[in-house]
């Protein structure tokens, strides 16, 4: 199956949210799998950023205007069209990523999830709800959402499509409009998510997608928007972060991961080292909830390892827009560069190769051989640093204990994976792992999947959550009106005001007999 044809590309440039796209550079997209120009996307500057805010906000009064079931009826129709463009979604994603096709219908059924999980309780979420007065009878008390206003989201390139107009899904429901920066080298997949929403009956100036470097474009909707949503590096999150708090606005991302799976004595090896693969490898590990450290018991270590590496080893690598490559390519030259430096930095201080440890130029120019390394120690590169590429280190351990210890001893805190020989026991496990996730018996994909629950990460794995009642909320303003009745605070006339203190201390102390006091 080829790549997508160029006038699909050119459709979606055009609703790139550019004021003058003549005026504008242009910049040429490339086929990740073979170098191949796609087609080219207008530059966006800061006056686009401006003239998409000033929209935005025009938009986002009359859609926060609208009744909560309108708007989720909107990502009702969304949903349905993801499920019927799926196919040339996922061309686009595999066009501009290089990965695997299972890998970009993740994308497509993380869209879909999030659509109908928000969808379905945005209204409920949103709703007033009343709350214990102060004082029973005299406060009448309520709690109302606002929604922030307009959010600004920058997306990374790894998972372009879910992780810019899927995290858009829940600020868009919460009453808010959302500009866009995509990764300068996935622009397309979120211009063929933001079409869908158009179709589906968006308000255009509501959500603008607009291309460019993020020391431009990205800057400046930091500077205009009342909430930003990141996903990327721990280190640009911390920059970000510092921006965010100068302005004393609110900041939720999912940043970094090294994270560890643990697989003890009695698990199930074959399904444990068949799902490691998957774990390890999807887009080319390039996810920041792949696994990249794998703990064994010493007593199963020597059969996994064999097992896995077998494993590794019969994976498909290869350039293909169906489903018979089960490891796509690397995005970029500087991924390629970074796998390749830490598997030279690893080998020349002692670590051996178990699998692969090659780049593939027969296969495409950015392709790189999924690699498995033992005899890893922190003083290599990839011992503790993020590789975010086809790399794991694989560590036998004596017991349980020092699995858990080794895999808490990390700045990080996104993701881990435990298989173990009982359910119980793998959950005892992850209750004890420093993880915002922990999968018990896979890797990551059940956990992102569960919409309903919150994702992200803790340490400099991430700030706030996605997913979850809390991945809707934090695009609001929680409000408090209270409503007082008959009497104020004030003392009645003819009432001493000493007496009048006296018993609003009996009173306030009578409370705690009360349901909910």
């Amino acid at each position: 199956m080829p790549a997508p044809e160029a006038g699909v590309f050119d459709r979606l440039s055009a609703l790139a949210a550019i004021e003058d796209p003549a005026a504008r550079p242009r910049k040429t997209i490339a086929e990740t799998f073979t170098g191949t120009p796609l087609g080219t996307v207008p530059v966006g500057d800061a006056q686009d950023v401006a003239a998409a805010f000033t929209k935005a906000r025009a938009a986002q009064a009359r859609w926060a205007a609208r009744p909560a079931g309108e708007r989720c009826a909107v990502f009702d129709r969304f949903r349905t069209l993801i499920i019927d463009e799926r196919e040339a979604l996922m061309d686009v994603i595999q066009a501009e990523t290089g990965k695997a096709r299972w890998a970009a219908q993740e994308e497509i059924m993380g869209m879909m999830f999030a659509a109908r999980y928000f969808a379905r309780v945005a209204s409920k979420l949103l709703e007033p709800h009343s709350v214990p007065g102060a004082f029973p009878v005299l406060n009448r008390a309520s709690v109302r959402t606002q929604p922030k206003g307009v959010v600004g989201v920058i997306a990374p390139w790894n998972y372009p499509m879910v992780l810019s107009i899927g995290d858009s899904i829940p600020a868009l429901l919460a009453g808010n409009a959302v500009v866009v920066k995509p990764d300068s080298q996935t622009p397309y997949s979120a211009l063929a998510a933001a079409e869908l929403l158009y179709r589906a009956g968006l308000p255009r100036d509501l959500l603008a997608v607009v291309p460019g470097p993020g020391a431009v474009v990205g800057t400046a909707i930091v500077d205009e928007c009342d909430y930003m949503m990141f996903t990327g590096s721990s280190a640009t999150g911390r920059t970000l972060a510092e921006q965010c708090g100068r302005r004393l606005i609110g900041f939720s991302a999912e940043l970094g991961g090294k994270n560890p799976m643990i697989v003890t004595r009695g698990a199930n090896l074959n399904k444990a080292a068949k799902a490691a693969v998957r774990a390890c490898f999807s887009n080319a590990g390039q996810l920041c909830i792949s696994i990249e450290r794998l703990y064994v018991e010493k007593a199963v270590a020597e059969e996994f390892t064999a097992k896995f590496v077998t494993a590794v080893q019969t994976a498909k690598l290869g350039a293909a827009y169906d489903y018979s490559a089960d490891i796509g390519s690397l995005i970029s030259e500087s991924q390629l560069e970074t796998v390749t430096k830490h598997v030279a930095d690893a080998t020349s201080k002692g670590a051996t190769v178990l699998a692969g440890g090659k780049a593939r130029p027969d296969l495409g120019p950015l392709f790189y051989e999924p690699t498995v390394l033992a005899d890893v120690t922190d003083e290599m590169e990839c011992g503790r640093e993020e590789t975010f590429g086809p790399l794991v280190s694989i560590y036998p351990v004596d017991s349980v204990e020092d699995a858990i210890r080794l895999a808490n001893d990390t700045e990080y805190g996104l993701n881990a994976s435990v298989w173990a020989r009982t359910k119980s026991e793998g959950e005892a496990i992850a209750q004890r792992l420093h993880a915002g996730t922990v999968c018990v018996d896979e890797g990551y994909a059940p956990a992102w999947g569960t919409t309903g629950a919150p994702m992200g990460g803790m340490g400099i794995s991430g700030v706030g959550r996605r997913h979850g009642p809390d991945g809707l909320l934090k695009f609001t303003e929680p409000q408090t009106v209270v409503v007082t009745r008959f009497l104020n605070l004030d003392p009645p006339p003819l009432v001493p005001h000493e007496k009048w203190q006296r018993f609003l201390m009996t009173v306030a102390r009578s409370l705690r007999f009360l349901p909910g006091r």
